[in-house]
């Protein structure tokens, strides 16, 4: 590898050349091809089991997720204005190709089941919007009595009102979710405002955020780092030549990425971040060392400088680099997409990096000379540094066992704060609180059901099993119990609900009827009527044709994993009473499949966690050929992780898609200390003498691991700029964590290196 490096110092301009060039030939693709992915739901794995069944569940039920348009008038929808409004958007949405015109769902839609003299019918509850008050009274009347339309369709205290209109799978697009703002704006009046809502809308705001953040991020991100970069490595040379690698190689993450049709998710936005707050690690190392072998020969050579930079240093690059890389390749484990991908690129582009770093900033010093680093009074500046690192490892040396004491007492209180984490899959919850989004879901909440949904499908052997009195009224139970009992679930629909109805009006609306009839060949009478007087598609959105399975939708006025995870834990308790008829309990939806994607995003960690740690342990072994230096290697960052977790734990801080990087990214630069301070304290141990060698490594290594961690640290803490809180949330643990693991290597692993005696025990023995 040396002689590799030395090589390429004879052509500089051919290696800048060629860099230069495949960079550009990365642009193109990035800039043509790079996608943001709106669907949520290709965040998750296809081949799931869980997904598998939800997917036929949604073909049969034509189960789809819906965009709700809220009209509100705060003096009541009954009047002509807010009725007419509520006609042309529900016709409107209907002409959209996106859209199946039976999808559309309001009280110009909507089925109103009532009884005559020859039976039942099915009536619109207008076709023509009333102008009259008897004929406006006389609409109110018929929605107020009608229990499958109020404070469904209509609130409770009749001041708004909605239209649901469930799109096609994939047809929803940036184009289309700004052609919904735009026709709901279109319908605005003095008297009636539109709020819109929905998972697709979730999806959209996304897709205009994610990019939008990104572009706001990165100049900042490279603002800071450069400033920083600057103020530690004191040359411009340096700091342009080390931002020139974090910039190439995140062009050439994201080319790659774009070459290779993979899309851009909200997580994949933070890998500029990542990488050009990692990438900069190295040239700090780098250049560390130089400015150390140029002030005690100060009359070198740029050649004999920079081939004395790659000989003691292109090793632990390496090593520091593969160690990074391992952490965000163990994200591999995870069957969640956006994590899988974030690991994949970001390791990618950290490798560039190593690379850019070996053979650019050679290079780059062989075309515009060495650096000149700026200093003050220079004899005093090089005293006062290297005093300080004596003192510090001298002070940790002597508190060795009361830093070991107050690290215990830490890890013990963190632990305790581990239990406390909570897995959250909401993802409006990726939004400020007091963003409009966030209040438009909330308001809906507020006066309907929910905008969440789990779908609970029953399943039966037996035909005309959902046609039996016992099975209906265990599920009409089941609704009302789950109803009454949670606040987060705000309503749930089923065949039970229309055989209530059913009943209720061949019973001259008599509320004592509103009931599940005993008898189920009056059921099959009633389903009977309802399919020749009524459009039986909306039937078989609740039931199968043979009546073998049916669709119970609950709905929730949250989606993070506390809401469904507790209606579901309802939900459960009637699971024996439906096995005693012979009826099985399965899930379906985007809520379920939300849930089950924190299930992923929970066992990916673990996983991901175990497997790095274990990797880095036997690389680190591995390169210094020694087991306990591997174990030792790794003491700083399960610390790290621990406390990390711990904060999380004690702050509230739920571990989500995003936060779900933590022990990665933590494990993965945060070795990156360790390796340097080993590789030196070897090196400086040739001195013979354990104390002197501490404080060597601490004034060469202890020195680059401190520009490193405030370069890194100022990198990450620029996400607390980002408008998505969970990318804030990781700016702040990951910030963290580098000062963490900064600490912890220069304190705990230097007293565990000094008390194993490891490069020493073969001179105590001649001694």
């Amino acid at each position: 590898m040396e002689k590799l490096l030395n090589k390429l110092l004879k052509v500089p301009y051919l290696v800048l050349g060629a860099i230069l060039l495949i960079t550009v030939l990365f642009f193109f693709p990035m800039k043509e091809n790079s996608r943001m992915e709106t669907d949520l739901d290709k965040y998750m794995p296809e081949d799931h089991p869980a997904f598998i069944y939800s997917n036929k569940a949604e073909k049969w039920f034509n189960i789809k997720d819906g965009i709700i348009i809220a009209v509100e008038n705060k003096n009541g929808v009954y009047n002509y204005e807010t009725l007419s409004i509520v006609k042309k958007l529900t016709k409107r949405l209907q002409k959209l190709k996106q859209i199946e015109k039976d999808d559309v769902t309001s009280l110009y839609t909507a089925d109103n089941i009532v009884g005559t003299e020859d039976g039942m019918d099915v009536k619109a509850f207008y076709k023509r919007v009333p102008k009259t008050k008897e004929k406006l009274d006389a609409l109110k009347q018929k929605v107020e009595s009608n229990e499958m339309v109020f404070g469904r369709l209509v609130s409770t205290d009749e001041t708004v009102t909605v239209i649901i209109a469930a799109i096609n799978d994939n047809v929803f697009s940036q184009e289309f979710y700004k052609k919904i703002l735009a026709i709901a704006k279109e319908y605005e009046t003095p008297n009636n405002k539109l709020y819109v809502a929905g998972r697709p809308i979730v999806e959209g705001t996304m897709a205009l955020l994610g990019p939008a953040d990104m572009k706001k991020m990165v100049p900042i991100v490279l603002l800071v780092i450069t400033l920083v970069l600057y103020l530690t490595l004191r040359s411009v040379k340096s700091t342009i030549l080390t931002m020139l690698v974090v910039f190439f190689s995140t062009i050439w993450a994201f080319g790659l990425m774009a070459t290779v049709n993979i899309p851009i998710y909200a997580v994949s936005t933070m890998i500029p971040v990542m990488l050009i707050a990692i990438g900069v690690a190295d040239g700090i190392h780098l250049y560390s060392h130089l400015h150390l072998y140029m002030r005690k020969h100060p009359d070198t050579t740029k050649l004999e400088a920079v081939k004395d930079m790659i000989k003691n240093m292109w090793s632990p690059v390496v090593m520091t680099s593969v160690t990074t890389a391992v952490g965000f390749i163990s994200l591999l484990t995870s069957q969640v997409y956006p994590i899988k991908y974030f690991g994949i690129f970001t390791a990618f582009g950290v490798m560039v990096a190593m690379t850019f770093s070996l053979v650019l900033i050679p290079a780059g010093i062989m075309v515009f000379g060495l650096p000149k680093f700026k200093e003050k009074k220079k004899k005093d500046t090089d005293k006062n540094s290297d005093q300080f690192a004596y003192d510090l490892a001298e002070k940790v040396l002597k508190y060795k066992y009361a830093t070991i004491f107050v690290t215990i007492i830490i890890v013990a209180l963190s632990l305790f704060g581990m239990t406390k984490v909570w897995i959250n899959s909401s993802f409006l919850d990726k939004f400020e609180k007091d963003s409009d989004i966030v209040l438009t879901d909330k308001f809906i909440n507020e006066h309907f059901g929910g905008t969440s949904t789990i779908n609970l499908i029953l399943d039966s052997k037996d035909d005309d099993a959902f046609k039996n009195p016992a099975v209906l009224k265990v599920i009409d139970k089941m609704q009302k119990t789950v109803d009454g009992n949670l606040q987060v679930v705000g309503n749930s629909f089923s065949l039970a609900d229309y055989l209530c109805r059913m009943n209720k009006v061949m019973h001259a609306d008599k509320e004592e009827y509103n009931t599940i009839p005993d008898n189920q060949n009056l059921i099959a009478q009633y389903l009977l009527l309802y399919e020749m007087s009524g459009d039986p598609d909306n039937l078989w959105k609740v039931v199968t044709e043979n009546y073998k399975k049916a669709n119970v939708t609950f709905q929730l006025k949250s989606d993070n994993s506390k809401a469904i995870n507790s209606s579901l834990a309802e939900i459960e308790k009637f699971k024996d009473d439906f096995s005693k008829l012979g009826i099985t309990m399965k899930y379906a939806g985007s809520g379920y499949k939300a849930l089950v994607f924190t299930d992923l995003i929970l066992e990916g960690q673990i996983l991901s966690l175990i497997m790095s740690l274990i990797i880095v342990i036997v690389l680190l072994a591995i390169m210094f050929k020694n087991i306990y230096l591997g174990l030792i290697g790794s003491v700083p960052i399960v610390i790290t992780a621990i406390i990390s977790f711990g904060v999380m734990g004690w702050f509230g801080i739920p571990l989500n898609s995003t936060t779900a990087l933590l022990s990665s990214i933590a494990i993965g630069i945060g070795i990156d200390y360790a390796v340097h301070l080993i590789e030196q304290y070897k090196l400086n141990s040739a001195c013979g003498n354990k104390d002197l060698t501490v404080q060597k490594t601490m004034a060469h290594s202890g020195r680059a691991i401190l520009f490193n961690a405030i370069v890194v640290i100022a990198g990450f803490m620029v996400l607390l700029f980002s408008v998505f809180p969970p990318n804030r949330e990781l700016g702040f643990l990951v910030s963290l964590n580098m000062f963490i693991s900064f600490v912890g290597t220069l304190t705990i692993m230097v007293i565990l290196l000094y008390k194993s005696n490891i490069y020493f025990k073969n001179k105590m023995k001649e001694n």
